[in-house]
C-alpha cells in the first residue's frame, strides 16, 4: 500500500505545462454558437474558450451547445456564445501541478481547465482525459519497475539460461533462472 501512496504523490507533482494542450481553441465574445460548433468540429475539440479583449471570461462545451441550444430547439446562428458559456471561468497556472488541477476540477465540478500565464493569457488547456493519461502512464511505468525489481518471486517455466523447465525460477538481472543456473553463478 505504501508504494501506491508514493505513486499517487509522484503523479500529482507533474507540472501542468508538461501535460497541457497548448494553444487551445478560442473565440471572441461576440461569436454565435454555430461558429463555436464549427470551430470545435474543425479543431476536433470538445470546448472553446471565450475571450473578451484577449482575456478568458468563459468556456463553451459540447454539453452547453446540446443542453442550452439543441435541446431547446434554438437556431445556433442566432444564439451568442455569451448566452450559453459557463462563467466565471476557473483557470489554473501553468506552474501548478496535476494534483492541483485535479483538486480544482473536483471542487468546481468541471472537466476542463484553461491554463494561464502570469498575465492571465490563455496558453493551454488541461482536461480530465489528460490527467488520466498521465496517471495511467505513470502507473504502468511503476508496475514495470516493481516487476523488474521483484527478485524474490518464484515462478514455474523455462530457464532463460539453460532452457530447462523448472518450478523454482527466480528473476535475476532481468532473466528467469533455475536453481542450478543461479548456483553456478553464485546467485542463490
Amino acid at each position: 500500500m505504501k508504494k501506491t501512496s508514493n505513486a499517487i504523490r509522484f503523479e500529482t507533482k507533474v507540472p501542468l505545462r508538461e501535460v497541457m494542450i497548448r494553444d487551445p481553441t478560442a473565440l471572441e465574445l461576440g461569436a454565435n454558437v454555430a461558429k463555436a460548433a464549427k470551430t470545435m468540429c474543425k479543431q476536433g475539440v470538445g470546448s472553446v474558450i471565450i475571450l473578451e479583449h484577449n482575456k478568458p471570461i468563459g468556456i463553451v462545451t459540447e454539453e452547453d451547445i446540446n443542453c442550452k441550444v439543441v435541446a431547446k430547439d434554438l437556431k445556433p446562428s442566432t444564439v451568442r456564445v455569451n448566452d450559453i458559456m459557463s462563467t466565471p471561468l476557473i483557470t489554473v497556472s501553468a506552474d501548478e501541478t496535476v494534483g492541483c488541477a485535479a483538486r480544482l476540477m473536483v471542487k468546481h465540478k468541471v472537466r476542463r481547465l484553461p491554463v494561464v500565464d502570469t498575465n492571465e493569457k490563455v496558453i493551454g488547456i488541461v482536461t480530465v482525459r489528460d490527467l488520466l493519461t498521465v496517471s495511467s502512464a505513470v502507473n504502468d511505468i511503476l508496475e514495470e519497475l516493481i516487476e523488474i525489481n521483484r527478485e524474490d518471486t518464484v515462478d514455474p517455466g523455462m530457464c532463460s539460461r539453460c532452457g530447462q523447465m523448472a518450478d523454482d525460477l527466480r528473476r535475476v538481472d532481468n532473466m528467469m533462472l533455475c536453481a542450478r543456473c543461479r548456483e553456478e553463478e553464485n546467485l542463490t
